[in-house]
């Protein structure tokens, strides 16, 4: 039986589990692994995680374009868990390079995907280098044109040799769970959620979204919905 076959039935088996329960598991099986933090999901997964075990990975990418509220947010959840976040900073030879030749907005005219991979997709492959697997705040609602099938369990379709496994324990959750587990639990969250942001990236491809818009609307919003991925989670996208 294929390593690859063991994963997918693991999936099966922790499909309909919680979120803690995965954690549980990815926590117990897995010595070196990190969470990948960003956002509010993220938070939750380490709140959920201090409960199970007092230390554990986290990592973070510092683009460089983030909003000043985003660093503080950062820095208070370090603070509320006392952990430590690695911050893995963009490549410094390609963004140079980038902003040399293009200017510091070539995005809004060639699309995201080349700032992305400098700022983005460069760090997270040092990050993950040095971790056999990761855990990420995914939902499956989050993005319609691109999360609707994401398992709570996969072996990481972009990174790694093959061997790298990326854990979803929130994939079956919604939007409103998520802000539930985060009130009654008392999380930090981005104050920038209080001004109509709910998806939250960089400073210039991110903005707040109108009532009844998908809060990924408020991301690249220059851009086809169905590619609305930054590079980290680019297996979703269909090709």
């Amino acid at each position: 039986m294929s390593d690859q076959l063991t994963i997918e039935q693991l999936a099966n088996e922790y499909e309909n589990r919680s979120p803690l329960e995965i954690l549980e598991y990815a926590l117990g099986n897995y010595g070196n692994i990190a969470i990948s933090f960003s956002g509010a999901e993220d938070v939750v997964l380490i709140d959920m995680a201090k409960k199970i075990k007092p230390n554990f990975r986290v990592f973070t990418l510092d683009t460089g374009r983030l909003h000043p509220e985003t660093y503080q947010f950062i820095e208070e959840v370090r603070n509320t868990y006392n952990i430590n976040i690695e911050v893995f900073f963009a490549n410094r030879d390609a963004t140079e390079k980038l902003a040399r030749e293009k200017g510091l907005f070539s995005f809004y005219r060639d699309g995201h995907k080349e700032c992305c991979d400098a700022r983005k997709v460069d760090p997270l492959k040092r990050a993950l280098n040095t971790v056999d697997a990761w855990i990420t705040g995914q939902r499956k609602d989050q993005s319609p044109g691109t999360r609707t099938s994401v398992p709570v369990i996969q072996k990481d379709p972009t990174f790694g040799t093959g061997d790298l496994v990326k854990f979803n324990p929130i994939a079956n959750w919604t939007s409103r769970q998520v802000w539930d587990y985060i009130r009654e639990n008392n999380v930090p969250y981005n104050k920038l959620h209080e001004r109509g942001y709910i998806s939250i990236g960089c400073e210039p491809c991110t903005r707040p979204v109108l009532p009844g818009q998908h809060e990924r609307e408020g991301r690249w919003w220059w851009e086809d919905a169905t590619k609305k991925e930054c590079g980290l989670h680019a297996g979703n996208v269909k090709r």
